[in-house]
């Protein structure tokens, strides 16, 4: 927003209007000692020229060049420049939403384009137009399995994003949800299945787990959704990478399947905006938050788009609406549109199958270092897994920002019992150069005398 002055003369006007004699009869309903009675102590006002250079000259100061291992939810890959030509034409920049959905075909057919491939990915049945963001997305899956089943319970596996179980827990803390959460296996990273069976009874109305988890394990799946299956509960897969799907096959158990489509071609940008997006079986879709935009013909038989369900409070009742999501993200799901488009079905598959060998060569390089090994080896991985070291992060992290790199991130913020673990990711941004380099910097550990 501009800064828009007043004059002496406007601001009389604007007083009398109101009936107050000065700006100090305006304010005198706040006690004194709350109220400035100086001037701001801000710099003194700057050239148009003298701002560009402060701000060039900040941005020297960013951290660049540097290569990133870090995953954890938010993973960087190529973006096809083509991506950021097409999302700044004015029709789809802003076109904000579809309110007058028969007059906006074009936002309309590129939504439903991300539909039907989002669902082709997942194996489900449909996908709805997108959500804010994948933590959003699990917890309103949540409570979409709340409404299917009547019931008010949720299993949580302990390996799901953690922050994403902090944004459920948000959800839930109002809405009379209490949830278990189920501990991994020590040696796979799995869910502990003999402990998801015990916790998952007749009143538990979602099974939540992630795959890849937050561990870059995948997780079995079938066996999951049998356990779930068996009590009447649903079951929900969350799904932070959404890349993984060119390799990984698709939880085509799960009855609702969450997940985040930043890797498709949307920038990471200091946490957002990221995708959300929510898929599920047919019979479930009148369930399903958010938007939903259908094909059709119009009178003249020419092929048309509308928005089908819209069962947001804007639209219906508040008591009678799946979300208080009043949006979706457009012009973010647009981005993953484009990339999925310029990949196709064959150029995904590569690009996971990428990631995959890049990966695999990241653990086997640094896991053999010594003083170094791989944690939950014995479970498959997409892009990421758990270094274990004998040194601190902290102090291994220092050198290697020495040689430009940054390593992975430590995971004893969350799980405390996994002394120096550290999660890796590696996408097919990093160079196999990247890897040996890292892997001589854990070498270098000092020797004890």
């Amino acid at each position: 927003m501009r800064y828009l002055p007043k004059s002496s003369a406007e601001r009389k006007q604007m007083l009398a209007e109101i009936g107050v004699a000065s700006i100090d009869s305006l304010f005198e309903v706040i006690p004194a000692e709350y109220r400035l009675t100086r001037d701001l102590d801000v710099p003194r006002q700057q050239a148009e020229s003298e701002i560009i250079d402060y701000f060039r000259a900040a941005a020297d100061k960013n951290a660049t060049g540097y290569a990133s291992f870090l995953g954890a939810g938010a993973y960087r890959h190529y973006r096809p420049v083509i991506i950021d030509s097409l999302v700044q034409r004015g029709e789809f920049l802003t076109s904000y939403t579809p309110y007058q959905a028969e007059i906006t075909q074009g936002t309309l057919q590129a939504i439903f384009e991300f539909q039907t491939m989002i669902a082709e990915l997942t194996g489900m049945d449909v996908a709805n137009a997108s959500m804010y963001d994948g933590s959003t997305g699990a917890a309103e899956a949540v409570m979409m399995a709340v409404r299917v089943t009547g019931r008010h319970k949720a299993v949580v596996a302990t390996t799901v994003h953690p922050e994403y179980r902090e944004v459920m827990a948000t959800y839930a803390k109002h809405q009379g949800l209490p949830s278990i959460l189920v501990p991994y296996d020590h040696e796979t990273g799995r869910i502990d299945l003999a402990a998801l069976e015990a916790a998952v009874t007749n009143e538990t109305a979602a099974v939540l787990v992630q795959s890849p988890n937050f561990f870059g394990v995948i997780e079995d799946i079938p066996a999951i959704a049998a356990i779930a299956h068996a009590k009447g509960s649903l079951l929900i897969v969350s799904i932070a990478e959404a890349v993984s799907l060119g390799v990984v096959r698709p939880p085509v158990e799960a009855d609702i399947v969450s997940m985040e489509a930043q890797s498709f071609g949307v920038a990471l940008s200091y946490g957002g905006p990221f995708c959300g997006v929510i898929a599920t079986k047919e019979q479930y879709v009148r369930q399903m938050p958010g938007r939903l935009v259908g094909q059709t013909v119009d009178g003249n038989g020419n092929r048309g788009f509308v928005l089908t369900l819209a069962t947001r409070e804007q639209h219906i009742r508040r008591e009678k609406a799946t979300s208080n999501i009043c949006t979706n993200q457009a012009l973010v799901a647009l981005m993953a549109t484009i990339f999925l488009t310029v990949y196709g079905k064959e150029g995904i598959r590569e690009l996971a199958e990428h990631n995959l060998a890049k990966a695999h060569y990241a653990a086997k390089t640094l896991g053999s270092q010594p003083g170094a090994k791989l944690l939950f080896n014995a479970a498959p991985h997409f892009h990421e897994f758990v270094l274990q070291t004998d040194e601190a992060p902290a102090v291994w992290s220092q050198r290697l920002m020495d040689e430009k790199i940054v390593g992975g991130i430590d995971l004893t913020r969350w799980y405390p019992e996994l002394k120096n673990a550290t999660l890796w990711c590696a996408t097919e941004i990093i160079t196999r150069a990247n890897i040996d380099t890292a892997a001589k910097v854990l070498a270098a550990a000092p020797v004890e005398a």
